[in-house]
């Protein structure tokens, strides 16, 4: 995986907000730990039509969470959240990459949700 966007979820105040972009499952492991994070959600990479991308590298990636983290790791379907990210950034500057304000928008479908 190249790149990782993250954000944080508050689930009092049920808002996501753009962390930062790392580049390893490795460093998952380090923000998990230094935020004290009880839940993993993690965007499903899945074509319009419903097919997987990236699927053996991605349940790799996946299965390491599971396996090195004791906390839930759920997943969620991550289509057009980056196209949504582009529509929120436009071309304006922002401190937060597309690939942070695209977890933050996945992360905000799962809080709204829940």
């Amino acid at each position: 995986m190249a790149r990782i966007g993250l954000a944080l979820g508050d689930s009092e105040t049920g808002l996501a907000t753009p962390y930062k972009t790392i580049a390893s499952g490795k460093e998952v492991l380090d923000v998990v730990l230094e935020e004290g994070i009880d839940e993993i959600i993690v965007g499903k990479p899945t074509k319009m039509s419903g097919e997987e991308k990236y699927l053996d590298e991605f349940n790799d990636f996946v299965e390491d969470l599971k396996n090195d983290l004791a906390i839930p790791v759920i997943l969620v379907d991550e289509r057009l959240s980056s196209k949504a990210a582009d529509a929120l950034i436009g071309t304006k500057k922002t401190k937060a990459s597309r690939d942070e304000i695209s977890a933050m928008i996945i992360l905000q479908n799962y809080l709204d949700r829940i």
